[in-house]
């Protein structure tokens, strides 16, 4: 009876809405609700967004996929379609100062049904409560009438801009790319972990391609999360050869396990992306305990191997040497652990990241709110 008055009430909501959108979070995993949020997408015709620690989970080859809602540091013209939206579904969302930038949305909640793995909250109220998700999700699929407004506004509004990013012959490697030598690499068969930092904002610019998954630790902002996660997953998931792209802070937390990694006999490619500290938190607050100790990293892993299972080690400083590892890494090291590092400026980072981490410092120092 709940579901079906849950059901019937979110309809009501959306179906007089002009320009409703939906907005896929980091719960929709855990609840299992995946399909039933890919049913509903394909029932309302709704523009579709993903927080950022959901990129991967809905096909971005769908038509009606605008990207990643991240207030200020979204993909171009999808914060605007979703915040001046008269109406938003968001399935699965956890609001933390990292996924809200701050506490910066400017999301209102009686605009808002917000559907938890066992609750639906309507605007203001009414809540409802023992609601299964993916039960909902797929319920409310069969009550919605199909409304393209939104993605149509989004659509008129929407600019492409190609940009050739290149590098000039042995000049030092940029960012940009590294990460777009990165996504020719992608494919089904691959899966991409982000480390915190650096990564989560290029990864999120990248386009991946059906059936590549992305993962990233974003709830805590876990340093140091990415290197035990490589090796996690590609120990449950051998049919996939995960690409792992780590800033050297992370990794000198937890750089010992490599070593199981060659014990299991794992394929990782794993670019570690030394800019001599921690480029995230200098954003946020610098100082010079933000600045580390270099190592030789590559000696490092080299050590670790001592000549025990197959590893391939290799340091690059610019684009040329760089393309030449991947093909390497990708022809004749496929069935080797591959280790790349690429040196990089220490300034060398993305405007998305200046702006969340701008954002972040301001929300850490002010007052603390009084219940």
């Amino acid at each position: 009876m709940a579901l079906e008055l849950a059901a019937e009430a979110a309809a009501e909501f959306l179906n007089k809405a002009i320009k409703p959108v939906m907005v896929g979070g980091p719960k929709l995993r855990p609840a299992r609700a995946s399909s039933s949020f890919l049913q509903l997408a394909e029932a309302s015709g709704y523009p579709i967004a993903v927080m950022p620690s959901v990129k991967g989970f809905f096909p971005e080859n769908h038509p009606h996929f605008i990207g990643t809602y991240w207030g200020t540091v979204s993909t171009p013209f999808c914060a605007e379609t979703v915040e001046s939206s008269d109406a938003y579904l968001i399935a699965g969302p956890v609001f933390s100062d990292c996924t809200s930038v701050g506490y910066s949305l400017l999301l209102k909640k009686e605009r808002t049904i917000t559907v938890q793995p066992h609750s639906v909250t309507i605007g203001n109220g009414p809540i409802f409560g023992c609601v299964e998700m993916k039960d909902f999700l797929k319920a409310l699929a069969n009550r919605v009438k199909r409304n393209a407004c939104a993605y149509e506004s989004y659509k008129r509004i929407r600019v492409t801009q190609e940009v050739s990013v290149k590098c000039d012959p042995k000049e030092e490697i940029k960012v940009s790319v590294l990460f777009n030598n990165i996504e020719k690499m992608l494919s089904g068969e691959t899966t991409l972990i982000a480390e915190t930092g650096v990564p989560w904002f290029s990864c999120q610019q990248l386009k991946l391609p059906q059936g590549c998954g992305l993962e990233l630790e974003m709830q805590y902002g876990s340093t140091g999360w990415s290197v035990g996660a490589t090796l996690g997953y590609a120990q449950a998931a051998p049919n996939k050869r995960v690409i792992a792209c780590i800033g050297d802070g992370s990794f000198q937390m937890t750089a010992q396990e490599l070593s199981t990694m060659l014990r299991c006999g794992q394929t990782s490619i794993i670019f570690l992306i030394n800019n001599g500290g921690y480029s995230i938190e200098a954003a946020i607050h610098d100082g010079p305990y933000n600045v580390i100790k270099n190592w030789n990293y590559t000696g490092l892993v080299d050590a670790i191997h001592n000549g025990e299972g197959k590893c391939w080690t290799t340091k690059v400083t610019c684009e040329e040497e760089l393309v030449a590892a991947i093909v390497r890494a990708t022809s004749e090291k496929r069935d080797c652990l591959c280790f790349i590092e690429v040196i990089v400026h220490k300034h060398d980072t993305s405007k998305e990241l200046l702006e969340l981490c701008s954002r972040i410092s301001a929300a850490s120092i002010r007052p603390p709110n009084h219940i």
